[in-house]
């Protein structure tokens, strides 16, 4: 199985597609908005000794965030060999549920969390089911889960993984989603450092390096084997100053796989997954 998905558009595969495109349009737009940008600004200032920033953001309605197309997700499900049943959804850290928008129509139940009061009302308002962060596995199994930007935000992050493959239903697909290079943040955490208070063993020199510690230092000690995996941007709307901003994701398609134990001394070779094959895309681009 070949594990590199390309996703861009373009015949170099480096290029935003149509949905990317029009986030991109509707940044612009609302960042060249004087009044818009003024009165955000004013009102971050305000808020800002109250509540977090992404509260505050949902309050404005504004860092709206956009990680896949609903064309692009297929691509990713297909790669990974799922091909249903499609009944529930869960997109945890769903923030505004802008993502989780593009694909919901695919499932007959669409769950999501989020920390955030104001993004939980945004969630809510688009008729997604909103669950207690701390008790969401309770409506569970899930067919597909998404993890997206989420694991260097949380303050356990491999207590989030084992709750999410315990999660899964059967045949189900994890999706996650991961900035890196590696740098985790946590805006409310127990130590009050914005450190998070689990360590999560993500090490390796550069982009493939942390690719294959996450596959092999993180997914698969606790029964989590890569089917599929690809690099998109992570696009965040702006504001005055930029109209967007971006940072390079890593999204892998997994699945629970309890057959044999993981041997944490098989090479990325023997498993198939094949880094130079990135290289050798990007390089003939």
């Amino acid at each position: 199985m070949k594990l590199w998905i390309p996703l861009g558009a373009g015949s170099r595969h480096d290029q935003p597609d149509k949905s990317a495109e029009e986030f991109l349009a509707r940044s612009m737009e609302r960042s060249d908005s004087l009044p818009l940008q003024t009165w955000h600004s004013l009102a971050r200032s305000t808020l800002s000794w109250f509540i977090s920033r992404t509260s505050i953001n949902g309050l404005l309605g504004r860092g709206s965030m956009h990680v896949f197309s609903t064309e692009q997700f297929h691509k990713l499900m297909d790669a990974s060999g799922f091909t249903g049943p499609w009944n529930s959804l869960i997109d945890l850290g769903a923030g505004d549920g802008a993502t989780t928008s593009h694909i919901a129509h695919l499932f007959n139940r669409v769950y999501a969390t989020d920390i955030s009061a104001p993004m939980r009302w945004a969630l809510a308002r688009r008729k997604f089911i909103v669950l207690d962060i701390e008790r969401w596995q309770k409506s569970g199994p899930f067919n597909v889960i998404l993890c997206l930007n989420l694991l260097d935000r949380c303050d356990r992050p491999n207590t989030m993984l084992r709750q999410l493959k315990s999660s899964l239903a059967p045949g189900g697909r994890l999706v996650v989603a991961i900035v890196l290079p590696f740098s985790p943040y946590v805006e409310v955490g127990e130590r009050g450092d914005h450190k998070p208070a689990e360590y999560l063993p993500v090490k390796g020199n550069g982009l493939d390096g942390q690719i294959a510690g996450l596959i092999d230092r993180v997914f698969g000690p606790i029964g989590l084997k890569c089917l599929a995996w690809s690099k998109l941007p992570y696009l965040c709307e702006g504001d005055l100053g930029q109209a967007y901003y971006f940072l390079d994701d890593a999204i892998f398609v997994l699945e629970v796989q309890e057959e044999e134990p993981y041997n944490p001394t098989q090479s990325i070779k023997e498993k198939e997954i094949s880094l130079e094959q990135v290289e050798t895309i990007e390089n003939t681009s």
